[in-house]
């Protein structure tokens, strides 16, 4: 029996014109309930991994006492439940990007699917001379791949910059699409700065150039309701646990034709139809790419994911996190000394920053004495921290279940732990 919450209807309800009970839909993640250091915690790392709601985690209870078994491989009533139970979460996921079931390999997270690029479709197509265009705000899982592809085919990597404000820079982009340019790689959303980038647009440019188009949708999933078909893009990936899912569950959508011909990344079993020792006839798109036993119950638990997201309503989610931002970078920009990293208009609820005086991991350090869990670092975008000039930034980033409460009380542990710190 799965749990829905009471919020999840009422939130539901939202999507027809009520207001979502945010209180009610926070009291769904029970990890939000605990404290750090005796403190009431307040989780600002979202970026880095999302909460689960009670849905999900009944998800996995419910397969492991009632369903536990492999998909695919047996005609007995526990295997066929699994099996239906991890197909509709294919389904549900491909109603989430509106794009077919048939066009999504399920996979551990971003990382692996833009691999599975990398070395089903890029390893075979590239050779040297060719261009590999990659933008200065991608996560190193949207870079290394690419260098890595880059050094067996003998093609280049090319850098599209930004401007000053976070923003792509959508001229110097475009002129740089020259002819040898077969694949760009873009994220969606920047994980660092925020900044919403204009794919569809993007895309298109790129399509009439005939270059191939990664997009990395991690953080883009979380706050927005996603419309891929629209994008126009070749390949898209999205990870589970930054959506409320669980860890280890991601997805790679891709064009059926683009699917099609791909060789498999890995061999084993489900990725087969027939084997011998004279050869092997492989299964069809997505199960090609899908060998071994997948990660069942947090596919199931993603499904449930996706449920609850969808039961409140994406345009609800992406409302409320905007409104939680506004409040959170007027709080930040009253600190004395703090610079903020990224200030383009519509920006996901991600706020990197610096106090001037201060080192990020002294600050975070003593944020987290005070209950406040930030991120210090390089984020996984080093190239990009390395045109601002910086080693490290703070990272504050803000989920739907945020309270505005919350915030007044990060401003003020970070104001307290500035003057500790600053002389």
């Amino acid at each position: 029996m799965s749990i829905v919450p009471a919020a999840v209807h009422d939130a539901a309800l939202a999507n027809h014109g009520r207001i979502v009970d945010w209180d009610r839909v926070r009291a769904d993640f029970p990890l939000l309930m605990r404290e750090v250091h005796g403190r009431p915690l307040v989780y600002l790392d979202n970026a880095n991994t999302g909460q689960k709601p009670l849905p999900v985690i009944a998800s996995q209870d419910e397969f492991y006492r009632r369903q536990n078994a492999n998909v695919s491989r047996a005609v007995h009533a526990l295997g066929t439940e699994a099996t239906e139970a991890y197909e509709a979460a294919r389904g549900k996921l491909a109603r989430f990007l509106n794009v077919r079931a048939d066009e999504l390999v399920l996979c551990s997270g971003t990382t692996f699917a833009i691999n599975l690029v990398a070395y089903s479709w890029a390893l075979p197509q590239l050779k040297a001379g060719d261009t590999i265009l990659v933008s200065r705000m991608e996560h190193h899982a949207n870079i290394v791949p690419w260098q890595l592809v880059a050094q067996r085919t003998g093609a280049t990597i090319r850098v599209a910059e930004i401007l000053p404000d976070g923003s792509l820079d959508l001229d110097a982009l475009y002129k740089a699409m020259t002819p040898d340019v077969k694949l760009l790689a873009v994220t969606h959303v920047s994980n660092v700065l925020g900044t919403v980038n204009p794919v569809r647009e993007i895309c298109r440019e790129a399509r009439r150039r005939g270059i191939i188009t990664v997009v990395d949708g991690s953080q883009a999933a979380p706050h927005l309701k996603l419309d891929v078909a629209s994008i126009g893009c070749d390949f898209y990936a999205i990870t589970g646990h930054k959506m409320c899912g669980p860890t280890g569950t991601g997805v790679l959508w891709a064009r059926r034709e683009l699917l099609q011909a791909m060789p498999p990344f890995l061999g084993g079993g489900e990725m087969i139809r027939e084997v011998s020792f004279h050869g092997t006839v492989f299964n069809d798109p997505p199960h090609r790419f899908e060998a071994g036993t997948p990660n069942i119950a947090g596919f199931i638990g993603l499904g449930a994911a996706v449920d609850y997201l969808e039961g409140i309503g994406m345009a609800q989610v992406a409302a409320r996190e905007a409104e939680l931002l506004a409040h959170a970078t007027e709080a930040l920009q009253s600190i004395p000394g703090l610079r903020i990293f990224g200030t383009t208009p519509g920006k996901a609820a991600v706020i990197s920053f610096l106090v001037e005086g201060a080192h990020a991991h002294d600050l975070a350090t003593l944020l987290d004495l005070e209950g406040v869990a930030v991120r210090s670092g390089q984020h996984c975008a080093h190239p990009l921290l390395q045109y601002f000039g910086v080693a490290a930034t703070l990272r504050a980033s803000l989920a739907f279940y945020n309270t505005h409460d919350e915030i007044e009380r990060f401003a003020a542990a970070l104001e307290k732990t500035r003057r500790l710190l600053v002389a």
